[in-house]
């Protein structure tokens, strides 16, 4: 399994990856820090699974995730993001998001979520 993780703060970034490369699911692990490197790695490899922070510099929230899901509708994206609302959630879960979670999230919900994406439930 492929995942790419696009945040733009590295240090999110890096606990993420440390969580996940524990799995053995896990072949992969890609980072992107905007929409053209989340694009670029689309481009360049199967991705199974992209967790996406909403407010990246110079991005704004939905505009992502339409964007990305026009390149790949099937992939399944959980949102991320730090200063969320029911509403944003349900606007994101409209446009094709799998899941809505706000940071800082518990570790086993995380996880909990990332299988439950990958195996489609």
């Amino acid at each position: 399994m492929n995942i790419l993780i696009a945040d733009d703060h590295y240090l999110y970034v890096q606990g993420i990856r440390l969580l996940l490369e524990e799995k053995d699911e896990v072949e992969q692990l890609l980072e992107a820090e905007d929409l053209s490197s989340v694009l670029e790695q689309l481009g360049q490899q199967p991705i199974d699974l992209l967790l996406l922070d909403l407010k990246m510099p110079g991005l704004g929230g939905m505009e992502v995730l339409r964007e990305i899901k026009r390149f790949n509708n099937l992939m399944p994206v959980i949102l991320l993001t730090g200063h969320g609302s029911t509403k944003e959630g349900i606007e994101g879960m409209r446009q094709g998001a799998y899941d809505y979670l706000i940071k800082p999230i518990n570790i086993d919900e995380l996880i909990q979520k990332i299988n439950e994406a990958i195996e489609g439930k």
